[in-house]
């Protein structure tokens, strides 16, 4: 059977990537480094890489995607990698160097049994944001929103958001005024379960040829979509009844002003 785990440093290992493409040596010194060299070392000490190595090629990896930093990477990759950076971007791309280094701290020292000396206060959307990074689903659903044209019968469509509205898909496409939904699910390689909700599952049935369940794939790597029309008539599902208590807290009816 394949190994369905992703490497455990993955988040890190990538925000540390993405940092030293994006910011260079302001990256470094930010955390108190006065080379890449011993950045690196202390990366490695603290058990987030198992080389210096690991850690440069982490950087090799984003370095094609910041034009303005003056190194190539691995160029000859294109852009097979490029998902990484959305998902980043879309957290994290707004922030200066700075704020993004106690992003990165604050990741390590929750990693790592060496502390990564720091006091600073991270906001609690930070956090949030922080918590988002780990979710596979957001990685694929990010995935998907930038490269469902390359899926033949999207070719050409319209995106919407759905996600908010939780009734069963994730994205409408229009494609010339038909419509397609899509629910999007993640894999860390290619093999392993996928899940559908109630909700999905009961929409998936209700729009059949319309509705496709589309899989990304191997988001440890390259990713590659899977799309399934009709998933509910074409994949074996078996339903699992799961019981869980939800607790709410209500006031007594007060005046508002």
């Amino acid at each position: 059977m394949k190994n369905q785990s992703k490497h455990e440093n993955y988040e890190i290992l990538n925000l540390i990537g993405y940092g030293l493409a994006k910011f260079d040596m302001r990256f470094v010194k930010c955390f108190g480094f006065k080379t890449k060299t011993s950045f690196y070392e202390n990366i490695v000490q603290r058990g987030i890489a198992d080389t210096i190595g690991t850690v440069k090629n982490r950087q090799d990896l984003f370095d094609p995607f910041f034009d303005n930093n003056g190194r190539k990477g691995w160029w000859q990759k294109g852009d097979a990698y490029i998902h990484r950076k959305i998902h980043i971007d879309s957290l994290f791309g707004l922030l200066d160097v700075d704020d993004f280094t106690k992003i990165a701290r604050s990741y390590l020292q929750g990693k790592s049994s060496i502390p990564a000396k720091t006091d600073e206060e991270i906001s609690p959307l930070a956090k949030t944001k922080f918590k988002q990074l780990q979710i596979t689903g957001r990685e694929a659903e990010l995935f998907f929103m930038n490269n469902f044209n390359g899926i033949d019968f999207f070719q050409n469509g319209v995106l919407e958001d759905a996600r908010m509205f939780g009734d069963g898909y994730d994205f409408q496409i229009d494609v010339r005024r038909h419509f397609f939904l899509a629910e999007i699910k993640g894999l860390r390689t290619d093999y392993g379960s996928i899940r559908m909700t109630q909700k999905e599952f009961k929409t998936a049935k209700e729009y059949e040829n319309d509705y496709a369940l589309v899989v990304v794939t191997n988001l440890d790597g390259v990713p590659r979509m899977n799309i399934v029309f009709n998933p509910t008539n074409k994949i074996n599902f078996t339903m699992q009844t799961i019981n869980s208590k939800q607790i709410n807290y209500h006031t007594s009816s007060l005046k508002w002003r």
